[in-house]
Formats: C-alpha cells, sequence, structure tokens
C-alpha cells in the first residue's frame, strides 16, 4: 500500500471508529451491507455526526465560528481533494467518487446553521430542517448503493426522503425533552411542550407512520447488498416509534426512550434470517 493509499484508508477507518463511539445501531446496520459500502457509509456517518456535535455539544464555544469554519473546510476539502482532517477527508473521498451533489451537502449544512438560530420551529422551517438534516444523508447513502446508476437513484429518491424523515421525527419525539430542556427547542410546529398532550402526539405519530408505509416500497427496490442494512435500520426505527406510541405524552417528555442492544441485536439477525429465507 502506497503512502496516499495509507493516508485515504486511515482516515475512513478514523470515519468507522467515530461511528462505532456514537452510534450502536448505525453501526449494526452498517454491518448488515455489502462490505463495499460499509467505508462510504462510515465515511458519511463522520461528517454529519461531526457537524452535529458542533451546534449540540460545544456549548462554551463560538459554535457559529466552529461551523463557518468546518463548511469552509469541507468544500476546499472536496475541492482539493484532499484535507488534513480525517473526517472531511474520509468525506470528500465518498463526495468525489460516488458523485455527491453540493446542494445535498449545502442543504445539510443549512440545517445545522437553523439549529443555532432557530429554538421554535413553523411549517416551512420544520419541512426545511428535516429535509436537510436528515432526508439528504438518505440521499447521500443512496448515491452510494446505486453506484452511479442515475435513473434508480432518481426512482428511490422519493423513498429514501421518506425513510429519513420516519427517522427524524421519531428522533424528535424521542429526544422531545431534551432538545427542550438542554436546547429550548421544539421541533413538531404548534406544539407547547408544556402542554403536549395525546391529540398533539397522536396527530404527529399518524404522519410518521405515513412516512414509514412510504418508504418501505422503496426499501424493497434498495440494490441487494444494501436492502437488508436499511430493512434493519427501518425495522429498528419502527420498533421504537412502536414503543414511543404505547406511552403517554407525560413519560416521553419525563425521560428518553431507548431500544436495549440486546434488542438491536436481536432485531438484527431476526432480520437476516428472515430475508435469506426470502421472509424480508
Amino acid at each position: 500500500m502506497d503512502a496516499k493509499m495509507l493516508f485515504d484508508q486511515t482516515t475512513l477507518e478514523c470515519s468507522r471508529l467515530i461511528t462505532q463511539r456514537y452510534s450502536t445501531s448505525f453501526t449494526l446496520g452498517i454491518k448488515t451491507l455489502d462490505k463495499k459500502y460499509h467505508l462510504p457509509i462510515y465515511a458519511i456517518y463522520g461528517f454529519v455526526r461531526y457537524a452535529d456535535e458542533i451546534v449540540d455539544t460545544f456549548h462554551e464555544k463560538d459554535k457559529k465560528y466552529l461551523l463557518d469554519l468546518f463548511k469552509k473546510d469541507t468544500y476546499e476539502a472536496i475541492e482539493n481533494r484532499i484535507s488534513l482532517n480525517p473526517v472531511l477527508h474520509a468525506f470528500q473521498l465518498i463526495v468525489n467518487q460516488y458523485h455527491i451533489d453540493l446542494d445535498l451537502i449545502e442543504a445539510f449544512l443549512k440545517s445545522m446553521e437553523m439549529d443555532l438560530d432557530f429554538k421554535i420551529y413553523n411549517d416551512s422551517k420544520y419541512h426545511e430542517y428535516i429535509y436537510g438534516s436528515a432526508e439528504v444523508v438518505g440521499l447521500m447513502c443512496l448515491k452510494v448503493f446505486v453506484e452511479g446508476d442515475l435513473e434508480k437513484y432518481n426512482s428511490l429518491k422519493d423513498p429514501a426522503c421518506k425513510l429519513g424523515s420516519a427517522f427524524q421525527k421519531v428522533n424528535f419525539l424521542r429526544d422531545i425533552k431534551s432538545d427542550f430542556e438542554e436546547r429550548g427547542r421544539v421541533y413538531f410546529p404548534g406544539v407547547d411542550f408544556n402542554n403536549f398532550d395525546k391529540p398533539a402526539k397522536q396527530l404527529i405519530e399518524e404522519d410518521i407512520q405515513k412516512d414509514f408505509d412510504d418508504a418501505l416500497d422503496g426499501i424493497k427496490r434498495l440494490p441487494v447488498g444494501a436492502k437488508m442494512g436499511v430493512k434493519v435500520a427501518y425495522l429498528y426505527y419502527q420498533k421504537l416509534f412502536d414503543k414511543i406510541k404505547g406511552l403517554s405524552p407525560e413519560i416521553i417528555t419525563q425521560e428518553r426512550i431507548r431500544i436495549p442492544n440486546s434488542r438491536k441485536f436481536s432485531l438484527l439477525i431476526g432480520t437476516y434470517f428472515g430475508m435469506k429465507l426470502g421472509l424480508g
């Protein structure tokens, strides 16, 4: 392995480590993808994870400055095809190899900027935020999965967006307490955290279930090597969503809802054998 290949490989492995440290469920999902997709998807996750950390974690720092610098460095890395920041170098490798559209990256970074400025989201900002923070991440992954097949990409764009939207809205419900108490954010339009009731929760749940239903057809049409990993993520989030639906508004405004790692693993095994037997 020459020095450049060693540098590239090391940065990609840094992104894998970031994913493993930050997300058990995402790591499990990636492991069920065809091996050729592993490092590219880790690179995408590492990029979005670190951008998210800037706006959600570094409270004692100038977040706007850090995010502006991260954005500048991202575009320079993509243009120059190199960065000494391992996360950005790994990401630019994948952006350039799979021709990930810059407008997807711009929409994502715009959603991160919105987290610095907005606390209460109206309808238009809510949809803009979900598109930028979740749907475009699904589209970046889809670019990897279709490996240059533009016709297949275009046919799967809408369900990929619906899946990203469903995941993000479930995250909003799961994290409604911490988002409000730690960051002062309420993402759902028209929702008063202090008076969050059953009808408001039910309307949100109906919207999320429609996204899940619309996404399922797209999962069935994914390339074989990508289908199982995405299905595992789908089932994990559906199970988390089912758990949230069974709880009162009072409970989800008082605690963060989780799926135990043992249950995540059983979903992985169940999906693997189900698809091997032609049941998935």
